[in-house]
């Protein structure tokens, strides 16, 4: 996938600019990188005089607890005041347009949909799409927006930025990272955000109730070390009955991932999370060497060669079976 041509991005300026009203969506089960760019844009536009709303297609508008230090979450308003129609609307971090969730209507029938995104499985969706494979964040592309609006990042906005695009390059350990990044978060830094705190948030803190279901998650895990073409995986579940002993909410187990990936044998960590209504969501991440985006797409999910995700209504042992199949 080749950067967004110049045409596209006049395209999109020239749209925010001749529109005064603009509505803004990201992914469902928003992460960091998608809230982050959202609320960063949404808060530059209302900067320049626009009236603007934000939102998620989730059935209840809830922000994940590590996320409600954000700025900006005044813009937020639930799907059913979300508009119908707009005349503008912009998505942040959805690959396809299904991943709007309960907006995928308003998407469909707005007059003009820019698309900002990084996934290398994006679909192609939208009237102006501003996709690039190779950013390390969908932040990128939403900081390139507001510098070619002429747009100021102040604080606030810079401290959207920088939550999205630490997430997304894993605080800069993920090979995502390069010197355009260091670079862009130079330029956040300058804007006067508190880094360390930021961190704290997002790493630092978790309820007691998260200590026992990461020991529940971790007691269960497997370990292959033939699949993978001998690189190994390692695989748990993260189940509803574990969240509801300890009185955790879904959106709190995200960082049993980053526990099990550190696993030395094995190449990919897969985590398989069941949600309220009894779904798994299924994680998954390479340590470099095999692209996970591919597989998860075959399973009707998507994202990057090294972080994918995808869900299932099988068990977690049919699904693992599947996953090792297209990894083989």
């Amino acid at each position: 996938m080749t950067l967004p041509p110049e045409a596209e991005w006049g395209r999109a300026v020239a749209l925010i600019g001749s529109h005064d009203s603009i509505a803004l969506a990201c992914h469902v089960n928003p992460d960091g990188d998608a809230l982050g760019s959202m609320l960063a844009v949404g808060q530059a536009l209302r900067q320049a005089g626009k009236h603007v709303v934000a939102s998620f297609g989730d059935h209840v508008l809830a922000v994940p607890r590590l996320l409600r230090f954000l700025p900006g979450q005044d813009l937020l308003v639930d799907s059913a005041r979300f508009p119908a129609e707009p005349d503008l609307m912009i998505t942040f971090d959805a690959a396809t347009i299904e991943r709007l969730g309960l907006l995928v209507p308003s998407a469909k029938g707005a007059r003009d949909l820019v698309v900002l995104d990084h996934h290398a499985s994006n679909t192609g969706f939208g009237t102006v799409p501003l996709v690039d494979a190779s950013a390390a964040a969908t932040a990128v592309l939403a900081e390139e927006l507001i510098q070619r609006l002429g747009l100021h990042v102040d604080r606030a906005i810079a401290t959207c930025l920088y939550t999205a695009l630490v997430t997304d390059t894993g605080s800069f350990r993920y090979s995502s990272t390069t010197p355009a990044v260091h670079a862009l978060a130079g330029r956040l830094l300058d804007a006067g955000l508190n880094p360390d705190a930021i961190a704290r948030e997002l790493w630092d803190r978790s309820p007691f109730g998260y200590l026992r279901v990461l020991g529940a998650a971790l007691s269960r895990a497997e370990l292959d070390r033939s699949a993978v073409k001998g690189a190994g995986l390692v695989w748990t579940t993260v189940t509803r009955q574990d969240r509801v002993l300890n009185a955790l909410p879904y959106d709190e187990v995200e960082g049993v991932i980053d526990v099990l990936r550190k696993v030395d044998d094995a190449e990919v960590a897969v985590v398989f999370k069941e949600d309220d209504e009894g779904a798994w969501n299924v994680s998954t991440r390479s340590k470099g060497t095999v692209d996970v985006g591919r597989a998860c797409t075959a399973l009707g999910g998507g994202g990057h060669p090294g972080a994918a995700g995808f869900s299932s209504r099988e068990t977690p042992e049919e699904t693992v079976a599947r996953l090792t199949e297209l990894l083989a």
